[in-house]
């Protein structure tokens, strides 16, 4: 079977890191993505969908240190489903995705959140980079957790002439 799923979107709050008896760090936090779209009497609607996320290892220090409620975020991992029994002794579940890899992406705005041109990350070999800018015609290296081997080189991306404002997020 194949479990795979690629999110891009915002961060809708702070990560919160933990660290197991082991010494692994686990973060969680939430990302929130949108589409856009016509309904049937042609109206213009947007959907949002948010959704748990959570990183494991290398990748849940790099988040904490540099991602903050509305940091732009790629993620890609798997499908979870979570199950628990609560206080009141009912039963609750819920879908997450647990993090495999993750790239910080650009923001719009100002206030120091996300991965700014000015900040450094490190990724899981140790190396430091400059995260992407608008600038930067290289992606920023992305953080694999399924293991503990460095991410392998990034091949350069063609650039897309997309306007910002078209982008739902």
């Amino acid at each position: 079977m194949y479990n795979k799923i690629i999110l891009v979107g915002n961060l809708t709050r702070d990560i919160e890191i933990k660290y197991s008896q082991g010494g692994m760090a686990i973060a969680k936090t939430a990302i929130a993505t949108s589409r856009k779209f016509k309904s049937n009497t042609g109206e213009q609607k947007e959907e949002v969908c948010f959704v748990d996320i959570t990183f494991f290892g290398r990748s849940a220090e790099v988040a904490n240190q540099y991602l903050r409620k509305g940091s732009k975020i790629l993620v890609e991992g798997k499908l979870v489903f979570e199950q628990w029994t609560d206080q009141n002794g009912q039963k609750k579940s819920k879908h997450g995705v647990t993090v495999d890899i993750m790239q910080m992406l650009g923001s719009k705005d100002t206030s120091g959140y996300g991965a700014g041109p000015e900040q450094n990350s490190v990724n899981n070999s140790g190396e430091t980079y400059k995260p992407r800018d608008n600038t930067q015609s290289t992606p920023p290296p992305t953080y694999d957790t399924s293991n503990s081997n460095p991410p392998p080189r990034q091949q350069e991306v063609p650039s897309i002439d997309i306007d910002e404002d078209d982008i739902p997020f």
